[in-house]
């Protein structure tokens, strides 16, 4: 498997650019994947280093062999620890596509697919204990209603609930096929595709913590960040761009932004671009995934 059939990235140029590479320094890349993203910053280090994140088993087939580069498997929400076990305290650039790959939607067997026959899994940890199948079978009708409301935006979330119990209670959920099958008769006609790509990004959500991994590593960034540093998120969807604008505008994720004694804001990261930056219509017709794609960039504010 080659790392651009694993995975095509997204707005290559744009991120490499937001990053402002120094030669010399230290980046971070926390969603490896097939390696696109990290790559493109290799090519532009002399004597930098770039430690990347993926916390996904199949992402060690595309590792790069680089004395510059160091692979570390695990989750990003634990940026700072990861870090520090490597000896790095502080880095000049953080980069994170925050997207699912190519390779995770195509594997059957992962079940992130509408597309594909498969167990309904999507962990993107494969180690990890919780699937959608364990969420669809045992979560109660309340807890549903909740994920599929929030994560999916799912607009008859509290009848789909309602359903769900009633469907179980007769014949467990076991496979993608059979859920689709299922959420048929819910979803609206002509319009069943974008139905099952909301219910299933509610449950991919929900079963890789995906908010509260967000949460952290954003969190953990302002620490990590030299004043200066470039900080460079791509979302998908709405819920990850606003925690991440948040954040950058306002320094948290919920509420308004603080001002000291003289009127000035207090905020860890100073934003870049003023907007989000999109793909432009030639990548969208190469590659659907950037249609969706916002990718916000931010300066680590003077200490």
């Amino acid at each position: 498997m080659t790392a651009s059939t694993y995975h095509i990235p997204v707005m290559l140029t744009q991120c490499t650019e937001g990053l402002a590479i120094d030669p010399n320094g230290t980046y971070v890349d926390v969603t490896f994947g097939g390696g696109g993203h990290s790559r493109a910053i290799l090519e532009k280090l002399d004597k930098g280093r770039l430690l990347a994140f993926d916390q996904d088993q199949d992402a060690l087939e595309n590792v790069p062999k680089d004395e510059r580069f160091t692979f570390i498997q695990a989750n990003f929400r634990d940026l700072k620890k990861y870090l520090r076990l490597h000896g790095v305290r502080q880095v000049d650039g953080i980069l994170a596509d925050l997207g699912i790959s190519s390779h995770q939607i195509d594997e059957a067997s992962r079940g992130f697919s509408t597309r594909f026959a498969g167990d309904l899994d999507m962990r993107m940890n494969q180690s990890a204990q919780i699937t959608a199948k364990d969420i669809l079978n045992t979560y109660d009708e309340a807890q549903l209603h909740k994920i599929l409301g929030v994560y999916g935006e799912v607009k008859n979330a509290k009848t789909l609930a309602q359903g769900i119990v009633a469907e179980r209670s007769v014949m467990p959920f076991e496979t993608t096929e059979g859920f689709t099958t299922f959420l048929r008769k819910y979803a609206r006609r002509g319009k069943e595709f974008k139905y099952y790509a909301q219910v299933f990004q509610a449950l991919r959500i929900e079963v890789n913590d995906e908010i509260g991994a967000l949460e952290d590593f954003l969190t953990d960034s302002i620490e990590v960040l030299k004043p200066g540093g470039r900080l460079v998120v791509m979302s998908y969807h709405s819920l990850e761009d606003r925690l991440v604008k948040n954040m950058i505008t306002k320094g948290k994720f919920h509420g308004e932004v603080e001002k000291d004694f003289y009127g000035n804001l207090i905020r860890p990261f100073e934003p870049v671009t003023r907007k989000a930056v999109t793909a432009d219509a030639d990548e969208i017709s190469e590659n659907s995934r950037a249609r969706s794609a916002k990718l916000r960039i931010a300066k680590r504010s003077e200490l």
